[in-house]
């Protein structure tokens, strides 16, 4: 069975927001409900200031703080579906623990204000039990595993599309969005990456391109002093977290 994990190279990635676009999409999540997002910020002082930015799926914690703290138990990891973190949707009931145990803030709640006006949950109201019901959805449909369009009162998350990963033929090293073969089981984010600075691949396969380059080019994970070790890696000269510094009032 394959560990599922996902490589993020800063030195390509350009910021452009493509992957959150794509993952929206995909999965119909809400504006301001962005299972992948693009943090940015400022690193250095004037004149020297840069602005840098951070792309953040869910990491998909081997050992997930989220997991433990869930008291109905709705939130579980699934060695059996390449390691990956699932919200059910059946047995969530919107506490929001998870959302404070999670160090990396990539869990939703989407029943609060909306971000962006107006809000499409009035737009496009909720029938046969969800939340909003857009023109368009994606036909994949699995409460049990978070994938879909969630009810009322639930937590939601990236699921680094696993309607499309669980079925790709078993055994592949890694999912190439540049194989015609596998195009279409590549989680949405990866797929739709201009510069090709995501790579989505099998993390317990020695021969996966994903272990090559995590090698090769010392990927790091982040906030690794948790102890939640998370299945998503990152590359290049920035990666890490940039240090939280207060603004002096």
């Amino acid at each position: 069975m394959a560990k599922w994990g996902m490589v993020i190279d800063l030195d390509k990635c350009t910021g452009c927001q493509a992957c959150t676009t794509a993952c929206a999409m995909e999965n119909n999540t809400l504006p301001g409900e962005s299972w992948q997002d693009v943090l940015y910020y400022n690193e250095g002082e004037y004149p020297s200031a840069q602005m840098k930015w951070l792309p953040r799926p869910c990491m998909q914690c081997e050992d997930p703080s989220c997991v433990h703290v869930c008291p109905t138990r709705a939130t579980y990891k699934d060695p059996d579906a390449g390691g990956i973190v699932f919200v059910d949707w059946n047995k969530c009931i919107g506490c929001k623990y998870c959302m404070i145990a999670c160090p990396y803030g990539v869990r939703f709640y989407a029943d609060e204000q909306p971000l962006i006006e107006p809000d499409m949950r009035d737009v496009y109201p909720g029938e046969n039990g969800q939340m909003w019901s857009p023109p368009y959805q994606n036909p994949e449909q699995d409460w049990r595993r978070g994938i879909g369009i969630q009810p009322k009162g639930v937590v939601s998350k990236c699921t680094f599309c696993y309607h499309k990963v669980s079925k790709a033929p078993e055994g592949v090293p890694d999912l190439d969005e540049d194989d015609p073969e596998l195009v279409e089981y590549v989680p949405a984010c990866v797929r739709t990456c201009p510069p090709k600075a995501r790579y989505f691949g099998d993390l317990d396969n020695p021969e996966s391109n994903v272990n090559r380059i995590i090698g090769d080019k010392h990927g790091v994970r982040l906030l690794d002093h948790t102890g939640n070790r998370p299945q998503v890696y990152y590359l290049g000269a920035g990666a890490g977290v940039p240090a939280f510094s207060p603004r002096n009032s």
